[in-house]
């Protein structure tokens, strides 16, 4: 498909069955187009290419027409008819109408914009591009100046179609530096050009630089007159930013080749007089944000960030960028608050995180003899006395920075808290110039209690926020700041923590009564709870002061509980009851943190209390994420429609978070939400673990459970065990439900419970364990002894078996002699009847000599027997006992006695054989 058919093809495409070729304009195109391509003499081409460019200026129809059938003849010009000047320059100029948008007159009937379709269909092919770039080498002043006023159409309506097709032509990028170098016309197009190139493109970004023109740049500024300049001084700036934006290459290149003395010779404010009209206004701003951009190195995702970062601040100190933007955020009351404000944020950007710039701005000090002060003191005036919302978020950020992970900084100004007498107390604004700085921060937080008007005070408050953020020294130091009372009252010094919760109380209370806005109370009382909360954090001697006067613990229940506060106000009341449970260190039964969440079930109710931390976290303050450079860039066209130069400021600083009031995104920045996230776990993990064990106290024993009169050991043992166990069973039950209450109070709601679920699987299943354990543990003793038992009963067995052995042995002796009586008595009787036999002797009465020798042998062998059968009653008896206490521990008694007495009964066998 060639050309021709590709531009006709996708016009017919988009306009469908619009008979616009029908039409007058359409029709008229048409036969123009025909005269520029079949034409024959040069004079009727040149008529009919400027009658067609004033038709494609003025008409919707025409334009739609000429994006049909013109792209190819006119392109063909370009290539082939390129020593007709004249019909070159008409050929560029009838291009460039035909991709400006017309402002009025008849628009297309399908609503479809005719410059951006032609625009898209030209920037199609590349070969379109480079046949452009090539136009920039000819040596006729116009067709170069209308070449660039082309390419900017081009790229303002197709810019990334353009960007790819620069990258990809040879020394494309290369043709249009060069026009930085042509007459002036021509470099302020390119200029123009380039600026709109780099808004978005990186590569092209580093290929810029690579050619040189941080150095062109800086050379026209100096042309220009530099913030005197005009117009082509903001392209520069602008040029300048877009380079420099996130690309912290290009910023090493910039520092390491030109230098930061051009930037900074910008911020110079020549003479007191300097008159900042909206240009000069405007290029200081653009400076101000190109320093801004220096300060934060380049993209989060670079690794290089950091070390750019701080290279960047090293160097823009030592050539005295802090004194200029001291002189325009400070000392300068003529600058307009745009400015002041942005130079406030480079200070606070310049201090943040680096140790040498931090003393540098400490040990700054302003204005002339004999009127000098320390540059801190002149940011807290401006803190307490702007009537500019916006001046007071940058002064605040000021000495937010300056006490960022700076404890020695904090020490310092925590140390000038003195109070003042008096009669200082009730004194103007007037009076604070020759104060200290902890004097004048202590001033402002007591200036305004008579009147009644507590934004000067909250301002103060945030300041001494940022004093005692992470510092346990500095909190502990201004507890025991103690103010003197009011002077038409009657009582003593109060603590300067007592006095910030006593205007907390007053701020809720001019809304009710009608004294103070609702849009006051809406950034005063964060502010002063921020402080509160920053103060009792990780400090429980300022908890035990917070807890010494009962009505701060009511307010702040009364507080989550009002109908009138706000979701951020509760949810920081609901965080500020919660650090006094996680920090509380208190033994006393009235302030320990069992007492305040007995208050809170009582007063508000857990479910209640842990869905403020729910609430508050779904709030539009917290939940819209700002990212680190919020601020669009300030362009020309931003600049020539705003008609006063605070509306540029006002547009920059425009933040879907601060609906209610601007003030507050300042005090709910984005650390402030991480801090309240990770406290909120913390918080509910201890009200869990409060509920998982019993509150160890000194208990008082009822008069029951003494020993009664008349009343046995015995007896009052086993009562009081029964007692125990009975107390034990309920203490687990009701462990068991605490614990599983507080979990399931504690699952209402979002990230921290997620986070907590994971720490605690369940409280029920835990005192399970846990008696499952005591009951192991019990059972291992029981074994133990059971087994020292059955080995000492053991031992008494095999003493018992030994002491029934020598018995039998006893027993069979003694049997054996019966036997030898037996035998000779068997004897006797042979040889007395032998003798009988013989007749030879007179036999004595044999039968009285046995019956005598029986009864002497049977006398002896009864008294015998009865020993030895009493000795075996009483080992029998211990063998019964024996064997059934065996029996029970499970040992076969029949194995045991199993072969006793064997042996006897074979000797005995042994012997009836041999007789």
């Amino acid at each position: 498909m060639d050309f021709v058919s590709k531009y006709q093809g996708v016009v017919g495409r988009v306009f469908g069955n619009e008979n616009s070729g029908s039409s007058e304009d359409s029709s008229y195109v048409e036969r123009l187009l025909d005269r520029i391509s079949n034409g024959v003499l040069a004079d009727d081409k040149r008529n009919a290419m400027t009658e067609l460019q004033a038709i494609v200026a003025e008409s919707n129809d025409a334009q739609l027409a000429f994006g049909a059938m013109g792209f190819p003849i006119l392109l063909n010009v370009l290539k082939e008819g390129r020593e007709d000047v004249e019909m070159v320059r008409g050929t560029l100029e009838t291009l460039v109408s035909a991709l400006s948008p017309i402002e009025f007159g008849k628009k297309s009937k399908n609503g479809v914009q005719p410059a951006l379709m032609n625009s898209d269909l030209l920037s199609r092919e590349v070969e379109n591009i480079s046949l452009l770039l090539s136009l920039l080498s000819e040596e006729d002043f116009y067709i170069r100046y209308y070449t660039l006023q082309l390419l900017t159409a081009l790229l303002t309506n197709s810019p990334n179609r353009l960007q790819e097709s620069i990258l990809t032509i040879p020394r494309g990028i290369t043709s249009l530096m060069d026009m930085l170098m042509d007459r002036e016309v021509i470099r302020n197009e390119a200029l123009l050009l380039l600026t709109y190139l780099t808004r978005e493109a990186e590569e092209i970004q580093k290929i810029l630089v690579f050619e040189g023109a941080l150095e062109k740049i800086f050379g026209i500024i100096k042309e220009e007159g530099g913030s005197e300049g005009g117009v082509v001084v903001q392209d520069c700036l602008e040029l300048l930013n877009n380079l420099l934006r996130f690309n912290s290459s290009n910023q090493v290149l910039l520092r390491e080749t030109v230098g930061f003395d051009p930037l900074i010779s910008i911020l110079k404010l020549r003479g007191s007089t300097y008159k900042f009209t909206q240009q000069k206004t405007i290029h200081l701003l653009s400076m101000l944000d190109t320093v801004k951009l220096l300060l934060h190195g380049g993209q989060q995702t670079d690794p290089g960030k950091g070390n750019n970062s701080l290279a960047n601040k090293t160097v823009l100190v030592q050539k005295n960028v802090l004194g200029h933007l001291l002189m325009l955020g400070v000392e300068s009351q003529l600058a307009p608050v745009a400015v002041r404000c942005m130079a406030l944020q480079c200070i606070g950007d310049l201090v943040v995180n680096h140790p040498q710039n931090r003393d540098a701005l400490a040990n700054k000090a302003l204005g002339e003899e004999p009127h000098v002060e320390p540059a801190l003191n002149s940011l807290l005036r401006i803190i307490l006395r702007t009537s500019s919302s916006q001046e007071f978020i940058a002064a605040d950020y000021v000495f937010k920075s300056f006490c960022e992970k700076n404890p020695d900084g904090q020490t310092m100004l925590a140390s000038t808290l003195i109070p003042q007498p008096q009669s200082m107390t009730n004194a103007g604004f007037e009076e604070d110039v020759n104060m200290s700085f902890g004097s004048m921060l202590l001033h402002g937080l007591i200036l305004s209690e008579s009147d009644g008007d507590l934004e000067t005070c909250c301002r103060a408050a945030g300041v001494l926020s940022h004093i005692l953020k992470d510092n346990i020294l500095c909190k502990e130091r201004v507890l025991k700041i103690e103010l003197q009372a009011p002077t038409l009252t009657l009582g003593g010094p109060e603590p300067l923590l007592h006095r910030m919760v006593k205007y907390l109380a007053l701020t809720s209370s001019m809304s009710k009564d009608g004294k103070g806005s609702l849009s006051e109370a809406t950034h005063l009382q964060p502010i002063i709870l921020k402080l509160l909360l920053l103060w009792l954090f990780d400090c429980s001697s300022v908890v035990q002061s917070f807890l010494e006067t009962r009505p701060h613990l009511t307010y702040l229940l009364e507080l989550i509980s009002s109908q009138t506060a706000t979701v951020c106000v509760k949810g920081l009341a609901a965080v500020l009851l919660g650090v006094c449970i996680v920090c509380n260190k208190t033994a006393d039964g009235g302030q320990d943190a069992f007492s305040i969440i007995d208050a809170i079930s009582q007063k508000v109710g857990l479910t209640s209390y842990l869905l403020k931390f729910d609430e508050m976290q779904k709030s539009p303050l917290f939940t819209s994420e700002k990212p680190a450079l919020s601020r669009k860039p300030l362009t020309r066209s931003i600049g020539a429609s705003m008609s006063d130069i605070e509306e540029v400021y006002d547009y920059e600083n425009t933040d879907q978070r601060n609906e209610d009031h601007p003030i507050l995104g300042m005090v709910i920045d984005p650390q402030f939400v991480d801090f309240l996230k990770g406290l909120e776990v913390k918080i509910r993990e201890q009200i869990v673990e409060i509920y998982s064990r019993p509150k160890s106290q000194v208990a008082v024993v009822p008069a029951y459970l003494e020993q009664q009169s008349g009343e046995i050991d015995k007896e009052y043992i086993k009562r009081l065990k029964d007692f125990v166990e009975k107390q034990c069973l309920e203490i687990q039950d009701l462990l068991s439900r605490n614990a599983t209450l507080a979990e399931d109070l504690s699952k209402t709601g979002g990230s921290g419970s997620s986070q907590l679920e994971h720490r605690i699987s369940s409280g029920s299943d835990r005192i399970l364990v846990e008696t499952l354990r005591g009951d192991r543990h019990e059972t291992w003793q029981r074994l133990e002894a059971l087994k020292a038992e059955k080995a000492r009963i053991e031992a008494e067995s095999s003493e018992h078996q030994q002491s029934a052995s020598k018995l039998e042995s006893d027993l069979k002796s003694l049997s054996d002699a019966y036997n030898s009586i037996e035998q000779a008595n068997f004897q006797l009787e042979r040889e007395i009847k032998a003798l009988k036999s013989g007749g030879a002797v007179a036999a004595p009465d044999i039968e009285e000599i046995k019956a005598e020798a029986r009864e002497v042998a049977q006398r002896e062998s009864e008294a015998e027997l009865n020993d030895l059968l009493v000795c075996l009653g009483q080992e029998q008896s211990k063998v019964e006992k024996l064997s059934a206490r065996l029996a029970e521990l499970g040992e076969d008694v029949d194995s045991l006695l199993d072969g006793i007495g064997d042996d006897m009964g074979l000797q005995e066998e042994d012997d009836d054989e041999q007789e």
